[in-house]
């Protein structure tokens, strides 16, 4: 069966630079996040590839999932166990021909529609949002909202990630809707001590939202 994990953190050097994306990652984990997204926009491929191959040795040490952001050319260098797609980036159906079933192929949806086609194209998870405003992404798209999250949670059959500014006074609400998990960056990479945000948002996951 394909681990998907409950609790995703992307790694980021943009909006922060006082970590490396390895050292988000270790600090994640030692946290409890039990999936590592890799999303670098920009950079020389040959040394993202390194650093993704790096990133992809510590999950595999850690037994965490690592999900490569975007790239399929990365996700295929190293050998990724996963890879997450935009509704502009590469096509699900044709990375899976490429991938394989083996691998776990992650989809992004901000609609019901979107969603629908994640789950018509093959994809093992969504990633549905922004459910609420955030800064971590130039081209967000508007939050959706609650309602509409609980509502793609209820009519698709895939387990859903929720993500786009989830904060700690947020998440109770969102785990409430049965969303399969969450995602965050900010929440995590941009905090004064990841580790210990990364703690404390496993800890409200675990208790069903609340600490």
């Amino acid at each position: 069966m394909k681990k998907i994990g409950r609790f995703h953190v992307l790694t980021d050097t943009l909006l922060q630079t006082r970590f490396s994306h390895l050292e988000l990652a270790e600090l994640a984990i030692a946290g409890g996040a039990d999936a590592i997204q890799f999303r670098q926009k920009a950079g020389p491929s040959r040394e993202m590839i390194k650093v993704a191959g790096q990133l992809k040795d510590l999950c595999q040490k850690s037994g965490v999932t690592f999900i490569v952001n975007d790239r399929l050319d990365w996700t295929l260098a190293i050998q990724s166990e996963g890879i997450h797609l935009g509704q502009e980036d590469f096509p699900i159906p044709l990375a899976r021909k490429i991938l394989g079933e083996k691998v776990l192929i992650g989809g992004s949806a901000g609609t019901l529609e979107e969603a629908r086609k994640c789950l018509r194209d093959g994809a093992d998870y969504i990633g549905f949002g922004p459910v609420f405003p955030t800064t971590s992404k130039a081209d967000a798209a508007p939050a959706s909202g609650l309602d509409l999250l609980e509502r793609v949670v209820g009519e698709i059959s895939l387990p859903i990630i929720a993500i786009g500014g989830l904060t700690p006074e947020n998440i109770p609400r969102v785990m409430q809707t049965g969303v399969h998990g969450v995602a965050v960056i900010s929440a995590v990479c941009c905090q004064k001590d990841p580790r210990e945000a990364a703690r404390n948002l496993r800890r409200m996951l675990e208790s069903g939202g609340h600490v």
